[in-house]
């Protein structure tokens, strides 16, 4: 199999040899650049890299991407678009050729998109930039996805693939909003985008603007996907939280947690909620709830905190609180083997166990 990498980029010189460094296990590196004045192009080059300079006005990260692909040799078999700010765990190639059986189209695989301060995975999801060769192309001004000719695309998780982000923080998303809101003018029954939009807006802080948007989000025949409803109706409760609304707020969360009461994610943002009014039996509900749910989804959607120590630590103060000191010991305990370097935890787990006599 002939496996080719292609990316985009621009002013990028600081990623330039950790990023070809990951690449290295591909047949060859293709490189769009964008128009950068730091070097980058040059550097690449001489790490072997195939590059091409072209500026894209106006800018469209679809038009980039499309203009990248073109680059790709077309007796390549499986072209895998990376960013320089992304990083392959070595040995991506063989898992990638195990994954991809006769008639794939694309594959999925384990993407982590940021990481906690103490190191560990924050937000992950299975991500699918890793396709065929022909018949497809990359749609939308921003969050671009590939769309293949001939139907759904057939799908193949590549489990040993694992594909990390590394961004420069000081980075600007600056031009992100104004692509969305090209994105949604040009199809406003695109749910995906309307979404983005509404959590964009949420970003910057603009809640009436969120508010408006993700209720239309809400409103469209397409949006039926639960996971991506319930992440909606999450952001609207932060939305009128913000606002100083809290009964709009908790209206919204318990709409959320019935829309999607397989994540775990609307039962803590409720549990939260509850944990700062210091209604104790409402953080054991919406805890117990969501610790019964014990295999995370593969979506964009599952977040770090909800299945790190937050829950069990959540659950193991309500349990306190209303007297259940057994039960509060054995939440506490979770809590403190997933969090060993929080203090407060920590601390809890010394009370409690002194409490209950350990």
């Amino acid at each position: 199999m002939k496996v080719v990498v292609y990316a985009i980029c621009k002013n990028e010189s600081q990623f330039a040899a950790r990023w070809m460094a990951s690449m290295q296990e591909a047949d060859e590196v293709y490189v769009l650049d964008t128009g950068s004045d730091d070097g980058t192009p040059a550097l690449l080059e001489e790490l072997g890299a195939q590059v091409t300079v072209e500026t894209i006005t106006p800018w469209r990260f679809d038009v980039a991407r499309n203009h990248s692909l073109d680059l790709v040799p077309e007796d390549a078999d499986i072209c895998v678009c990376t960013d320089l700010d992304e990083v392959f765990q070595p040995g991506w190639r063989a898992e990638v050729e195990k994954a991809w059986l006769p008639g794939t189209d694309r594959l999925l695989y384990h993407y982590t998109w940021n990481f906690l301060p103490d190191g560990r995975e924050g937000l992950t999801f299975w991500y699918d930039k890793i396709h065929r060769r022909h018949g497809c192309r990359w749609v939308n001004p921003v969050h671009e996805i590939l769309q293949y000719d001939g139907g759904a695309p057939q799908a193949q998780y590549a489990e040993g693939v694992r594909l990390e982000h590394h961004p420069d923080q000081n980075k600007s998303r600056g031009q992100y909003l104004a692509l969305l809101e090209l994105a949604v003018e040009e199809d406003p029954t695109n749910d995906r985008n309307v979404h983005y939009l509404g959590r964009e807006y949420f970003f910057r802080r603009r809640w009436e603007e969120s508010i408006a948007t993700l209720k239309t989000h809400l409103s469209l025949p397409t949006a039926t996907w639960a996971d991506e409803r319930c992440a909606s109706m999450r952001l609207l409760a932060k939305d009128y939280g913000a606002m100083a609304m809290e009964g709009e707020q908790e209206r919204w969360l318990l709409r959320a947690v019935g829309e999607a009461p397989h994540l775990r994610e609307p039962w803590l943002d409720l549990a939260d909620l509850y944990y700062r009014r210091r209604d104790w039996h409402g953080v054991l509900w919406t805890t117990e709830h969501a610790l019964t749910i014990t295999t995370r989804p593969r979506t964009y959607m599952s977040e770090a905190t909800s299945w790190g120590e937050h829950p069990w630590d959540l659950a193991s103060l309500g349990y306190y609180y209303t007297g259940q000191y057994d039960k509060a010991w054995e939440a506490v305990q979770k809590a403190a083997q997933l969090a060993p370097n929080n203090p407060r935890i920590q601390d809890n787990l010394r009370l409690i166990g002194e409490k209950v006599g350990a």
